[in-house]
């Protein structure tokens, strides 16, 4: 089958490599029909995601169609038409039963690797280094899933794949963001990020009872989707500091929340934003973490941070006095993705959201190459690009 293989920064290559095979018996395998650039997959074309190997299929957010199962899997048949979630959970372990899919015992056979790192291993994730399992990712013709009764979602067949694929991993890793917030009636919530995860964060906001948002990005069509998806207030942060304009449109209180939907690779301004450029270019830290330190600082007393924006390593200059003094609330990780997948289904197809809307590009999987240069440069106003194999 054709696969978009790594070998290194900014080199992926479309290569034929060998079909997926059933490993276990509750193992299902996938005929992809659509798979989209992340933005936690710019982490990996930017080499910035440790134990990558050259020849690795990368991809995480994914949709498609059962073509084979193993024995033990109960819920699925060939055929069904899934949505699947970009974190593996076993379904069985204490973590998945509570809800936290990301922190899954069982289905990381490379805890290990993390343990040395965090402490503890979490859960295995498609297509995103060997430290999170080493698996065979998704932009390919065809994927094997992992504990497929817990991952895959049923979809109906006559709803099209732009509205269902961003239910795979944006869509719940954005409302879960807001979910962190612990969102009271009259809320002003304040996202950094405007790219698919900020987007869905915003409307998200909303759907929990918000009564403000305000979106922090410096891409022009960016903002402008922010305000006509996303029904947001926006703070171009290029043209005016983001700290300063978040307090005066809050009279001086600042948000009661505030969301990171940007991760390790955010823009600083002026010696900050180069300070944490050169560290990061030898490896002096792994992540540039802007937008924590401006949010720890930007929220109000008492406030909640939220951080959905991957970070996979070390940080510096955090402004923790901020937290500690303010008493700031901070929540954070990995998407539960399974927790909320039936639900935004639903909600899809009430027609209370159009996901599609974030889909600015369409291209074959072949071109990825092409779709990751868009996506990280943001050319020819790109929000997010479609794969089809």
């Amino acid at each position: 089958m054709k696969a978009i293989c790594w070998h290194g920064a900014n080199d992926v290559r479309a290569e034929n490599v060998p079909d997926p095979k059933i490993l276990n018996p509750r193992d299902a395998i996938l005929k992809i029909t659509s798979a989209t650039i992340c933005g936690s997959d710019l982490h990996i074309y930017d080499g910035y995601i440790p134990t990558m190997k050259p020849g690795d299929i990368i991809g995480h957010e994914f949709m498609g169609e059962v073509v084979d199962i193993g024995s033990e899997v109960k819920l699925l048949k060939r055929g069904d038409r899934v949505v699947v979630s970009s974190i593996i959970g076993c379904g069985q372990c204490q973590f998945c039963q509570r809800q936290m899919w990301s922190l899954c015992d069982n289905s990381n056979p490379n805890g290990w690797i993390q343990d040395k790192l965090y402490g503890f291993g979490t859960s295995g994730i498609f297509g995103y280094s060997h430290a999170f399992g080493g698996y065979a990712g998704a932009f390919a013709e065809y994927v094997r899933v992992p504990f497929a009764d817990y991952g895959a979602v049923r979809v109906p067949k006559d709803v099209s794949d732009e509205k269902l694929l961003p239910i795979s991993d944006a869509f719940p890793t954005g409302y879960m963001g807001a979910d962190l917030c612990g969102i009271q009636p009259g809320d002003i919530v304040a996202v950094w990020g405007c790219g698919p995860v900020g987007l869905f964060a915003m409307r998200s906001a909303y759907m929990l009872g918000a009564e403000r948002v305000i979106a922090i990005d410096r891409v022009p069509e960016r903002l402008q989707m922010a305000q006509d998806f996303g029904r947001a207030e926006i703070i171009n942060y290029e043209e005016i500091d983001a700290g300063e304009a978040l307090k005066e449109m809050t009279g001086g209180r600042g948000p009661d929340a505030c969301i990171d939907a940007v991760g390790m690779e955010a823009h600083g301004m002026g010696l900050e934003g180069f300070y944490d450029e050169a560290k990061q270019a030898v490896r002096l830290e792994t992540d540039r973490p802007h937008v924590l330190r401006q949010m720890m600082v930007a929220c109000r007393k008492g406030g909640t941070l939220s951080i959905m924006g991957v970070y996979g390593g070390f940080v510096d200059k955090i402004p923790m006095g901020a937290v500690m003094n303010k008493a700031l609330t901070v929540k954070m990780g990995q998407m539960f993705g399974q927790k909320y997948m039936p639900m935004l289904l639903n909600r899809v197809l009430e027609g209370e959201i159009d996901p599609s809307v974030v889909f600015t590009h369409h291209l074959p999987l072949e071109q990825a190459k092409q779709g990751f240069e868009l996506f990280k440069h943001k050319k020819d106003n790109c929000i997010k690009v479609l794969l089809k194999p």
